[in-house]
């Protein structure tokens, strides 16, 4: 995994001023030393991939992701799979839904086909998004079930309770 001089060097030479240390890790360039699994460029896997962590794709997938952890979706990946994960972010191309428990962050030049939900849902300028969204809170409450209703044309002398 890309220890901090090797991230420092490799911002250098694409002209990334940021370091290792600087960078969110909410993004697929940061947090390396966290990743747990990773399908590199080139690597094509079919089948279910389910873990805990942090894994990064930058390969062609095609099948399921289950995680409660994160999923790093690199700019050369293409995933085409059923995705369930506490955070996904992408710089890639995802065809398939995706539910996330915690968020979504799409940065460009990502491409989204398929549907999204989460409760929070992030969209660069410059990402392609086709699909629908769902953004679902973490805990839903249910409103009370006594309502008043009025009969029509009275000022309000007839309430009936439901």
């Amino acid at each position: 995994m890309w220890k901090k001089e090797n991230l420092a060097s490799k911002n250098a030479s694409t002209g990334d001023n940021r370091q290792g240390s600087d960078q969110s890790p909410q993004t697929p360039d940061a947090g390396m030393e966290n990743v747990i699994a990773f399908v590199g460029k080139g690597v094509e896997f079919k089948g279910t991939i389910t873990y805990d962590g942090t894994v990064r794709i930058d390969g062609h997938l095609d099948g399921e992701i289950h995680t409660d952890g994160i999923l790093l979706v690199g700019e050369d990946a293409v995933i085409t799979a059923k995705v369930s994960a506490g955070t996904v972010i992408s710089r890639g191309k995802i065809t398939g839904d995706i539910i996330a428990k915690d968020g979504v962050k799409l940065e460009s030049p990502a491409e989204l086909n398929g549907s999204v939900k989460a409760p929070k849902l992030s969209i660069e300028e410059g990402v392609l998004f086709n699909g629908t969204c769902e953004m679902a809170l973490a805990e839903v409450r249910e409103l009370p079930r006594e309502s008043i209703m009025r009969a029509v044309g009275s000022p309000g002398s007839s309430v009936k309770r439901a």
